[in-house]
C-alpha cells in the first residue's frame, strides 16, 4: 500500500488524533506499524459511501419539507402529540452529515500529508450506526410515505443542472488526494483500478446533462402565466385553518380560491372542519372531555359554537410563521370560532373569492342528506354559482341537476375522449410536466396540491399548471418569476465550460502530484541511506 513520507509532526498529530485517536511519533521504527493497509483502505471506502448515503438523505430531507405538515398532523392523530418534527429531522440529519463529513475531510487531509488512515474502532461503530439510522429512515419513507419518491423525481427537474455542477466540482476536488494516493502506492493493479473507476465516473458526469430535463430550461418568452393560488384551508400559516380569519388572510394574499372541508352537524348545519375529530383544532377536550373522541358530525351546532378554534394555533405553532404574528393578529386568532358554511359563503361573496370544498366524511351513512343540506345552503346564500367549485364525487349527478351553474372539479385524470373544459384537482406528484403541458393545450384546468416550497412552485409554473393549492400563499404571492429560468443555449454553454474546467484541473492535479512524488523519492532515499549508516556505526 501507500508508503507515507514524513510530515510535519504538529499537523500529523492534529489530523491523527481525531481520526485514529493515536499520537504520531517521529521515530520511523514506530511509524512502521501505522502504515495504511488494505483493511484501512476498505474502511476509508466505507466512510466515503456513508458520506454519500447521508448526503442523499439530506437531499431527501430538504425535499420532503414541502409536505412535512401532513406528517405532523398524522403523528398528532395517532399519538395526540403535536411537535414540529421537521426540526427533529433536520437536526438529526445535520448531525449525521456533519460527522461523516468531518471524518472524510480528515481522511483526505491525512492522505495528502502521507499519513496512515487508521480509523479508530469508535468511529467504525458510529459509522455503522449512521448507516443503520439512515437506512431505517429510507425504509420508513418507502413504507409510510411512498409518494415522496415521486417528489424526489420532480425535485430533480429543479435541481438537476445544479446537482450536476456541484457533483463535478466535488469529484474534481477529489482528484487531488486520489492522485496523491496513486503516486504513492506500490500496487500497479490498484493504480489501474482506481484510475479506471475515477475516469468512468467523470465521463458519466460530463455526459450527464444529456439526460437532464427540466421545464425551466426554456426561453423567457415561452414562460406560461403564473399559476393562480388556492388557499389550502385559507392561509394556515397566518391564521387558524378553516376560519374566517384564515379566509380574510387568504384574500390579502391575492388567493383566487378558498379551499376548505365541510362537515354537517348533528342538527343539519354545514360547518368547516378537516379532521373527523375536533381535538387538533379546538379545545373540545376542555369543554366536552367525555365526548372529545366523537366524530365531528356527532355535535350539534350549539355545542360547536362553544368551542375555541383559534388558541391551539398560538399554543402549538403549527408553522414557524406564527411567531411573527402581530399583537392584533394574535388577538384575532385567539377569538376564532368554528364557522358555518353559510358564514363562509357570505364572506366569499363579499370578497369576490371562489370556494372549493370537500364534503366529509364520505363513508357516512347519511352522506346523501349531507349533500342535499350543503347544496341547500349554497343555493340560499345567493353566491354566484360559478364561484362554487364542487369536489365531492358522491351524488355528483344530483348536484348537476339541482345546481347546474356549480363548477365541478374532479380528483382524477381525464377519461378517454372526454370533452375539454374539465377542472382537475390532483396531488402534485401525480402529474408529469408533459401531462400538464398536454392538458393545457387541451383547455383542461389543472390544480395541484399542496405546493409550499418556491422550488416546486417554479417547476410547476414552468410546466404550465393552471393553479396550485398552498399553505404558503404569502410566500408564493411575492414570486414574480421562477427561481431560475435558463435558455437551452445558455445551459449548454455552462455545461461545456464546467466540464472543460474540471478536466483541466484534474490533469493539473495529476501532473503536480507526479512532480511532488518525484521530488520526494530522492529525499526519502537519502534519508534511508543516512539512517542505515548511523545504525551501522552504532552497532560497531
Amino acid at each position: 500500500m501507500a508508503d507515507p513520507p514524513g510530515c510535519c509532526s504538529t499537523c500529523a498529530t492534529c489530523l491523527l488524533c481525531p481520526y485514529s485517536c493515536q499520537w504520531i511519533t517521529a521515530k520511523k521504527e514506530k511509524r512502521k506499524g501505522l502504515r495504511t493497509t488494505k483493511y484501512d483502505c476498505s474502511w476509508f471506502l466505507f466512510l466515503f459511501c456513508v458520506f454519500l448515503f447521508t448526503l442523499v438523505w439530506l437531499y431527501f430531507a430538504i425535499i420532503i419539507l414541502n409536505d412535512f405538515h401532513n406528517f405532523n398532523e398524522f403523528i398528532f392523530r395517532q399519538r395526540k402529540l403535536w411537535l414540529d418534527w421537521s426540526l427533529v429531522l433536520l437536526i438529526a440529519t445535520a448531525v449525521l452529515i456533519s460527522y461523516s463529513s468531518v471524518l472524510l475531510v480528515l481522511a483526505l487531509c491525512l492522505q495528502l500529508c502521507g499519513q496512515p488512515l487508521k480509523l479508530h474502532w469508535v468511529h467504525k461503530v458510529l459509522l455503522v450506526l449512521t448507516v443503520l439510522v439512515v437506512a431505517a429512515a429510507f425504509t420508513g419513507l418507502g413504507i409510510k410515505w411512498a409518494e415522496e419518491w415521486k417528489s424526489a423525481r420532480i425535485s430533480l427537474q429543479a435541481t438537476g443542472p445544479f446537482l450536476h455542477i456541484g457533483t463535478v466540482g466535488g469529484m474534481t476536488l477529489l482528484a487531488w488526494p486520489l492522485a496523491s494516493f496513486i503516486y504513492r502506492t506500490r500496487s500497479t493493479g490498484l493504480r489501474v483500478f482506481l484510475l479506471l473507476v475515477f475516469w468512468a465516473v467523470m465521463i458519466a458526469l460530463y455526459l450527464a446533462p444529456l439526460g437532464i430535463t427540466s421545464p425551466c430550461i426554456m426561453e423567457e418568452n415561452q414562460l406560461p402565466p403564473k399559476p393562480a393560488l388556492v388557499g389550502h384551508r385559507g392561509a394556515p400559516m397566518l391564521a387558524p385553518e378553516n376560519t374566517l380569519m384564515s379566509l380574510h388572510k387568504a384574500v390579502e394574499c391575492d388567493v383566487q380560491v378558498f379551499e376548505t372541508d365541510v362537515m354537517v352537524s348533528a342538527d343539519g348545519v354545514p360547518f368547516l372542519m378537516h379532521d373527523e375529530e375536533l381535538t387538533r383544532t379546538t379545545n373540545v377536550q376542555a369543554v366536552f372531555p367525555e365526548r372529545a373522541a366523537l366524530n365531528s358530525t356527532a355535535f350539534n351546532w350549539t355545542d360547536l359554537q362553544q368551542l375555541d378554534a383559534g388558541s391551539w394555533f398560538l399554543e402549538r405553532r403549527p408553522f414557524p410563521t406564527v411567531q411573527s404574528l402581530s399583537p392584533g393578529d394574535r388577538k384575532e386568532a385567539a377569538e376564532q370560532r368554528i364557522p358555518s358554511l353559510e358564514q363562509v359563503l357570505e364572506a366569499a361573496k363579499q370578497s369576490n373569492i371562489s370556494i372549493m370544498f370537500d364534503l366529509r366524511p364520505e363513508n357516512h351513512s347519511d352522506y346523501q342528506n349531507f349533500v342535499n343540506v350543503t347544496l341547500g345552503v349554497i343555493l340560499q346564500s345567493g353566491i354566484p354559482l360559478q364561484q362554487v367549485l364542487w369536489l365531492p364525487d358522491g351524488f355528483r349527478e344530483d348536484v348537476k341537476q339541482q345546481a347546474p351553474g356549480v363548477q365541478h372539479v374532479y380528483g382524477r385524470k381525464r377519461l378517454e375522449n372526454e370533452e375539454p373544459g374539465l377542472h382537475i384537482n390532483l396531488p402534485y406528484q401525480d402529474m408529469s410536466s408533459e401531462e400538464i403541458r398536454q392538458y393545457r393545450q387541451d383547455n383542461i384546468s389543472v390544480n395541484l396540491y399542496v405546493v409550499n416550497q418556491p422550488w416546486l412552485f417554479s417547476v410547476l409554473w414552468c410546466s404550465g399548471v393552471s393553479s396550485v393549492t398552498t399553505n404558503a400563499c404569502q410566500v408564493l404571492k411575492e414570486m414574480k418569476h421562477p427561481i431560475w429560468l435558463l435558455p437551452s443555449s445558455t445551459y449548454f454553454m455552462i455545461w461545456i465550460v464546467v466540464d472543460c474546467v474540471s478536466f483541466l484541473i484534474i490533469i493539473w492535479a495529476f501532473v503536480l502530484m507526479k512532480k511532488c512524488s518525484h521530488r520526494r523519492r530522492p529525499a526519502e532515499s537519502e534519508t534511508d541511506v543516512l539512517l542505515t549508516k548511523i545504525n551501522s556505526l552504532m552497532q560497531e
